[in-house]
């Protein structure tokens, strides 16, 4: 994914609030700090439900196939880590994805630790499907909280975990994706503000 942790701060003179997406008091702000998730969990799929202030978005998360990933994701949605937190980047050509979990919204936050690529497709035209939820990096295992919703079929290279699959909420993330990029480029701060308040996961 081309440029996967860099991305224009959000402008809150630029970004706006349509549809059915309500005005949200997140904000940028500094990670919250967090210890270790302990490697040794279970290996169990798991529902994420992403609370934002333009809807819920659930997806299934795949534990036995990606399993660090999951491990790592579930410590820190529980920790708060994601709480109140911009979706910070959108691009609307060649590749579909709005990319979230930096808190600072900056594109290079992450939490203190990284842990190695798993579940990565085969190289193949429309490897990442609408739905998919995969992980961003910033080359081979240095994945850490930021992840990405594909909202439409797109092909990249193999090189980021798939970890989950929308079940929930996708036509939100499109809507997102309609009103396009600040600016109105193709790759940036979505001009939808779009935030996760909360997370819960079973």
């Amino acid at each position: 994914m081309p440029r996967p942790l860099s991305a224009e701060k959000v402008s809150s003179n630029e970004a706006s609030t349509s549809g059915d997406c309500v005005k949200t008091n997140s904000v940028a702000h500094n990670p919250l700090k967090v210890g270790y998730p302990d490697p040794k969990l279970a290996m169990v799929d798991r529902v994420f439900t992403l609370n934002t202030n333009c809807g819920a978005i659930t997806f299934k998360a795949f534990g036995k196939r990606a399993t660090a990933t999951v491990i790592a994701m579930t410590f820190l949605a529980k920790a708060g880590y994601f709480d109140h937190s911009l979706c910070h980047r959108l691009t609307t050509t060649s590749i579909y994805v709005l990319q979230c979990g930096d808190p600072t919204a900056s594109g290079s936050g992450g939490p203190p630790f990284s842990y190695r690529d798993e579940n990565l497709p085969a190289d193949a035209p429309n490897d990442y499907p609408a739905g998919t939820i995969a992980m961003a990096n910033s080359g081979p295992n240095t994945n850490g909280s930021q992840f990405f919703i594909v909202y439409k079929d797109t092909y990249l290279p193999p090189s980021y975990t798939i970890w989950g699959q929308v079940t929930q909420g996708l036509d939100l993330v499109k809507q997102v994706a309609a009103a396009g990029v600040v600016g109105g480029g193709t790759d940036g701060t979505p001009k939808q503000t779009i935030a996760i308040e909360s997370v819960s996961v079973k």
